[in-house]
């Protein structure tokens, strides 16, 4: 008689995955780690997932985000062909930076509320740090020990985006829309990080009880400390001579 799977085994695989290679990183993670944390046979896995590779690269295609994840109905997943794995790598990884908010924003000569523009933007971009939290966690984690992810991820797609907000603030200085009294490199910099910490990199923080408030007032902090950062103080009111 075939054995029949356990319906939550796939998700609980890929939760410890993610997990795992968030610690250890993809290259220093074995089938065994896994399976140790699963509490499992590391036989087992190979009936949902032929390598580490194969379920790397199944998670970062599918963006695994928080949330269910159905299992696909042709078991184990196969790492694809060598060709087919980059090509499909790099789009999952570029979609993961575009913004459409900002390149709308971009598109425009002059925005008719900056304020507006810009919060949408922030908003858009702390949305898109959130949904893709756990895959980019293990990107970033994994990058260094693989060079070609490296190259891909942090000198290409990372840099880019970073120049093409660091473009679109200072297009926003030389308009008047912006302060003009920091470098748009800097104030780039110092919005898409305050960002990316609080939408993703304090979930790993060290102190996981940092007395923050919940994940939305977080989030509505963030959106009004970085709008403050990048938007001129309003002028001041004259005073009446007596």
């Amino acid at each position: 008689m075939a054995r029949t799977r356990p319906p939550d085994r796939f998700q609980q695989l890929l939760d410890t995955a993610l997990r795992v290679f968030a610690h250890k990183g993809v290259r220093r993670t074995r089938m065994s780690d896994i399976a140790r944390e699963m509490g499992v046979s590391p036989g087992s896995l190979y009936n949902y997932v032929e390598s580490k590779e194969a379920l790397f690269h199944w998670i970062v295609e599918r963006g695994a985000a928080d949330g269910v994840v159905e299992a696909p109905d042709a078991l184990p997943i196969r790492l694809p062909a060598p060709a087919v794995a980059r090509r499909r790598l790099r789009e999952e990884l570029g979609s993961a930076f575009r913004i459409p908010a900002l390149e709308a924003a971009f598109a425009r000569r002059a925005p008719a509320d900056a304020r507006a523009e810009l919060e949408k933007v922030v908003r858009a971009v702390y949305a898109q740090v959130e949904r893709a939290r756990r895959p980019m966690t293990v990107i970033e984690r994994s990058a260094p020990d693989l060079p070609e992810l490296y190259a891909l991820y942090f000198v290409q797609l990372r840099r880019e985006f970073f120049a093409r907000f660091a473009d679109w603030v200072a297009r926003r200085q030389r308009g008047g829309h912006f302060r003009d009294d920091v470098d748009p490199r800097v104030a780039a910099r110092f919005a898409l990080e305050s960002i990316v910490y609080f939408a993703r990199h304090r979930f790993g923080d060290l102190d996981p009880d940092a007395g923050l408030p919940d994940d939305d007032a977080v989030r509505e902090h963030v959106v009004r400390l970085v709008l403050a950062s990048l938007l001129p103080d309003p002028p001041r009111p004259r005073r009446r001579r007596t």
